[in-house]
């Protein structure tokens, strides 16, 4: 059994790292098919494996999904707020160091799930009532500090309004598959390609530098909202890393070392929750309670060593990447790479979202244009989660 969960795991280290540089590629899809699968084509494979596996593709997403963020401007959902700081070190030829410092975040990230695993344990099915009656209103004040913050506090007051009814309307859609996808593909990358191509960067020779710093403050303010969204519903990564950022005032490097480990916390949290509460808070803890059904202390320990396993070798996974497209991205052609990236994301959401999803696609990437081009921070696009959320809690 031993050597089949290894093999699973090792597996699950390969598709989190397909799915985490592949955009659109999301490990929700993949979970989804896996357990359609086990009833038929996988009926005899055990369900421990395939969650195995689940869990360690999970874990190494989350890491990896950072590469196409920063170095494409191609977001999913907890990597959005990565593109403009990022991006902006990208441009100063430290994209290098941009990726790690996502990646220091996570591998801390996954030794606090650890720490922290026993006490949720125990304490959190106590607690869980009363956090879940303060969420909305901590979501309106983070909101309100968003937006009082601003120089411009009319135009990110706008910005967010606008943002948060089209994430409300597009949420609410019928038959739009994955509409995260278009939205904040939309929203956080095509603004930002269609502006790199309007405007010609260019690229210049990146620098292999290890980063430098003591962040204690971006990962203690990543492990509250995190811990706070990780057991909640609709309320994911991007949730816990806007209002992260909104309460908290933190230089380049600090929000990006926050930004990974608020994607990596949220998962791991999930897996938490599933054990500690029975809820599912992210597409990979509800593929794997679909799968086991009941979730054993004893699963729970496989879990948190798949967490730790595929933890230490995705940190080393992404510092290879990191390394090799940094040393070979001067030498593309930075507007040709991000007409063809457009592309593929457009292709991507015909697929997926259909006629109706690249409709979405559209309307959110000139939202995002319009909206970058007013100069407020773009963590007030956040909106387009925030607000669906404060409504969900309220109503």
């Amino acid at each position: 059994m031993l050597l089949q969960i290894i093999f699973a795991l090792v597996l699950g280290l390969l598709a989190g790292t397909f799915t985490g540089l592949a955009p659109g590629i999301h490990i929700n899809l993949v979970g989804a098919i896996l357990v359609s699968l086990s009833v038929s084509a996988f009926s005899r494979v055990n369900s421990v494996y395939l969650a195995v596996f689940i869990a360690a593709m999970a874990i190494t997403h989350t890491f990896v999904d950072f590469i196409p963020s920063i170095f494409l401007g191609a977001p999913e959902d907890g990597t959005e707020l990565s593109i403009l700081p990022g991006h902006e070190m990208l441009k100063k030829g430290l994209g290098y160091e941009a990726i790690m410092l996502t990646n220091y975040g996570s591998i801390v990230a996954v030794f606090i799930v650890l720490l922290i695993a026993l006490p949720s344990a125990f304490i959190l099915p106590k607690i869980y009532p009363a956090i879940e009656k303060i969420i909305p209103y901590l979501l309106i004040s983070v909101s309100l500090f968003m937006i009082l913050s601003e120089r411009k506090k009319f135009s990110a007051f706008f910005v967010y309004l606008l943002c948060g009814i089209l994430g409300f309307m597009v949420l609410n859609m019928e038959n739009l598959n994955q509409p995260l996808l278009p939205l904040l593909s939309g929203l956080f990358g095509a603004s930002s390609l269609f502006i790199s191509i309007k405007s010609k960067t260019e690229i210049p020779k990146q620098i292999i530098t290890k980063p430098s710093g003591r962040f204690y403050r971006p990962i203690f303010i990543s492990f509250i909202f995190s811990y706070l969204c990780g057991f909640l519903p609709g309320v994911g990564s991007g949730q816990a890393a806007a209002m992260g950022s909104g309460i908290s005032k933190t230089n380049t490097r600090e929000f990006l070392v926050m930004l990974g480990a608020t994607n990596t916390l949220v998962m791991g949290f999930s897996f938490l929750a599933l054990y500690s509460i029975s809820k599912t808070r992210t597409g990979a803890a509800a593929a794997i309670n679909d799968l086991m059904g009941q979730f054993s202390w004893k699963f729970l320990a496989v879990v948190l060593a798949v967490v730790l396993i595929s933890g230490i070798i995705s940190f080393f996974i992404v510092k290879f990447l990191a390394k090799f497209f940094s040393e070979n991205l001067g030498k593309i052609n930075y507007t040709k790479l991000s007409l063809s990236t457009l592309a593929v994301l457009l292709l991507i959401v015909a697929l997926i979202s259909n006629f109706l999803g690249l409709i979405v696609f559209v309307v959110s990437a000139a939202a995002g244009v319009y909206c970058i081009s007013l100069e407020v921070r773009r963590t007030n696009m956040m909106s387009c989660l925030l607000l669906p959320t404060i409504i969900l809690y309220l109503t």
